[in-house]
């Protein structure tokens, strides 16, 4: 998770911004003096919690939305609360068996789809949390690679059939510089089969090519014919995917959302590739990752949290799932939930022996 450089607090602080950011979590108002210490559970009176109060609003802690209102947590706040003050417990065992019963790994005979899995995963995180629920979808190039075929459509024209080791099969239309014939197409495939079958997409795009090429003098004709498919084949794709779920739960709840602000997320929601990026750089990151406010450097998610935690397959990360909710949100509850689906996932992905 992100982290910022935090100010040193003595425990009686700490004790108070910690009593202060849970009740306005649970609450959603700002928080008083007097209040703050009653349910502290230190012995401070009003006044001495009013020059703390004060103390934590000038490091940028805390702030005050009108002038005769109690305080309310910043995003550093938020930040040093949930990396320094939070206690987080492991996920309850009810919690962990409802997430495996959404997460089925279908039956011997028909395993449930990756597809189906993510989608399950999206709409389990978004009821779990009440918040939007979000999972990447990668492309299938990230499975490995069980089989090709070549099959002529036109005078230069090749449909690639590829078959994936987790049971997605993906059609790619090629535009060749000449015309094979089925012939040389075959013996392509067979080739290919052969010697790179196995391995995942990328892997082919960084090597294979440049083997074949290295060897084309060698075997001439054939290799002529795998060189170019293959480069047409494994050419990247812009093929990831986003599934959400839940987005009208921003709409609801404890916060009155401002329309302009929600409206730039719905949309973001819609483009989905700034989005997508986000996530792949959480998917890069090992554990769960959390931004708050603007720390994302997203424009529409200030004002909102996103909690992640990457995902894969076969030691193979392949994305991230998340959950995106106001800045005002259980975070004791919603990151064991990311974290316990992330591991999960995971676990109802592995291919089957």
């Amino acid at each position: 998770m992100p982290t910022s450089h935090a100010p040193s607090l003595d425990p009686r602080t700490r004790q108070l911004l910690r009593t202060l950011i849970a009740q306005y979590l649970e609450e959603g108002q700002p928080v008083g003096s007097r209040t703050l210490a009653r349910s502290a559970g230190l012995d401070v009176s009003p006044a001495t919690v009013r020059n703390i109060m004060s103390d934590l609003e000038e490091l940028g802690l805390v702030a005050s939305p009108h002038t005769s209102a109690g305080r309310v947590p910043t995003a550093r706040g938020l930040r040093l609360f949930v990396d320094s003050l939070l206690e987080l417990k492991p996920l309850p065992r009810g919690a962990v068996m409802q997430i495996q019963r959404e997460l089925p790994r279908g039956r011997a005979d028909q395993p449930a789809t990756p597809r189906e899995l993510l989608g399950n995963a999206s709409t389990l995180l978004s009821a779990m949390t009440h918040f939007v629920g979000l999972v990447t979808v990668p492309g299938a190039g990230d499975a490995p690679l069980k089989q090709i075929e070549f099959v002529s459509i036109g005078a230069r024209r090749v449909l690639a059939i590829l078959v994936f080791a987790d049971g997605q099969v993906q059609n790619r239309v090629l535009n060749l510089s000449q015309r094979f014939d089925a012939r040389a197409l075959e013996h392509a495939a067979n080739y290919l089969n052969q010697h790179y079958a196995g391995l995942r997409i990328d892997e082919i795009r960084d090597h294979v090519l440049s083997d074949l090429r290295a060897a084309g003098s060698e075997l001439n004709r054939l290799l002529d014919t795998a060189v170019e498919v293959a480069a047409e084949t494994f050419a990247p794709e812009p093929e990831s995917d986003m599934l959400v779920s839940g987005q009208t739960n921003l709409m609801s709840g404890g916060e009155t959302p401002q329309i302009e602000r929600l409206r730039d997320l719905f949309e973001a929601f819609q483009r989905k590739r700034e989005l997508l990026a986000l996530l792949e750089v959480c998917a890069r990151s090992p554990g769960v990752r959390l931004f708050i406010g603007e720390e994302s450097g997203f424009e529409p998610l200030k004002g909102y949290s996103l909690v992640s935690a990457p995902y894969g397959s076969e030691g193979h990360v392949l994305g991230a799932i998340g959950v995106i909710g106001p800045t005002r949100m259980a975070y004791h509850s919603v990151i064991p939930v990311v974290r316990a689906t992330a591991q999960l996932l995971t676990d109802a992905l592995r291919l089957p022996d």
